[in-house]
């Protein structure tokens, strides 16, 4: 150091040092505000999240298609069933015996209808037996006509004779017998004819009513018998319901039947949570949904497994209005007191069932749900 240069003082060396520490400080902010912000307006603004999300699925409720008592419970709550499988059995007494009444009333209609097949023969007969009877008696009543003809002409011969004593009084009464008796003899072939033609027009009568029981109809096809065969295909059905069954694969939950229990048809006895099928109701702002459109990809992640299981879903639509909106007292805008609340929309997220099927999920439980709303 030469002798003429002279010392920095040391309080101005930390002022210095100090203002370029401050302004370095205000560059890293700037610079972090700056990127901050560059970061929210290119990237960040196109997620939109929310920790109001639940799994949800639609439960299969399972009730009896027929009234009885149960007979078996084959599950219990939390057990694992497949679709098919055998969960409650009704007693099957009632079933079976209406079923063998059903068969026996099928039997009795077969037999029936086939009566109305061959009675349309034996009608037919009686038909012509009735026409066979009208001809004769309408020969009978020509020589019954003839024969009174006859007697009528020989009574006015025999009373014109008896004026001139040529006619004894005993051969006219003989004429006047024989006239009567003629007489008597074409009433009763008219009144024949007439019984004839009333027995013909009453076979044709019975003939027909018997045809309207079989027109364009087999035995198979005949309504009585199509009738009765619904009835016993009613029952078997009936009968085979008596076994109920897992109407999906699941898990039993809420129990509620027991063995010895009398239960109508539609009885709640227990449900099936299809967890294979489970999905999220994630509940939005309302502020948050202008860009979220139905198939943007989701991520999710569940409370239960915390942040080391991640979950691939996809918007798969909106509910039709708010949890407000739906709610057992809803809101009265209307009112003088009335303050704004930001309103939540359930959007339905579809999961893979790969990843459902590798980490299982329950229903309502906690979930995170991001959508990337650049999608779509």
């Amino acid at each position: 150091m030469s002798e003429n240069a002279k010392p920095i003082p040391t309080n101005v060396s930390k002022t210095n040092r100090r203002k370029k520490l401050l302004i370095a400080l205000a560059a890293i902010v700037v610079i972090s505000a700056v990127s901050a912000t560059a970061y929210g307006l290119l990237y960040g603004s196109n997620f939109v999240s929310t920790d109001n999300a639940y799994t949800a699925v639609e439960v299969a409720q399972v009730t009896p298609s027929v009234s009885g008592t149960i007979s078996d419970v084959l599950v219990t709550d939390t057990q694992t069933v497949k679709k098919g499988d055998v969960l409650v059995r009704v007693d099957q007494t009632d079933a079976r015996l209406a079923l063998a009444q059903a068969e026996a009333d099928l039997g009795r209609a077969i037999r029936r209808v086939k009566g109305f097949v061959a009675n349309d023969g034996s009608l037919n007969a009686q038909i012509t037996a009735r026409e066979a009877d009208e001809k004769r008696a309408a020969a009978q009543l020509r020589s019954a006509e003839a024969d009174f003809e006859r007697a009528q002409i020989d009574l006015k011969r025999r009373e014109t004779l008896s004026k001139s004593g040529s006619v004894s009084g005993d051969e006219l009464t003989r004429s006047q017998n024989a006239f009567a008796a003629a007489k008597a003899n074409l009433d009763a072939i008219r009144a024949a004819i007439a019984q004839a033609e009333a027995n013909r027009s009453t076979a044709i009568s019975s003939r027909e009513a018997n045809a309207v029981l079989i027109a364009g109809t087999s035995v198979d096809t005949n309504p009585e018998v199509a009738l009765a065969r619904a009835r016993r295909d009613q029952a078997a059905v009936d009968l085979e319901r008596t076994v109920i069954r897992a109407p999906v694969d699941g898990i039993v939950a809420k129990r509620q039947v027991q063995v010895g229990q009398r239960v109508q048809a539609g009885t709640p006895l227990l449900s099936v949570v299809p967890v294979q099928e489970m999905h999220v109701d994630a509940n939005f702002k309302e502020v948050q949904l202008k860009k979220v459109r139905v198939g943007q990809p989701v991520t999710l992640h569940a409370d239960i497994y915390g942040k080391s299981v991640t979950y691939r879903g996809t918007v798969e639509g909106f509910s039709g209005g708010s949890g407000s909106a739906f709610s057992a007292i809803p809101a009265q805008n209307a009112t003088g007191n009335w303050i704004k609340v930001v309103q939540r929309l359930p959007v339905r997220i579809k999961l893979d069932p790969a990843e459902l099927q590798k980490s299982p999920l329950k229903v309502g439980l906690s979930m995170t749900a991001e959508i990337d709303t650049r999608g779509k």
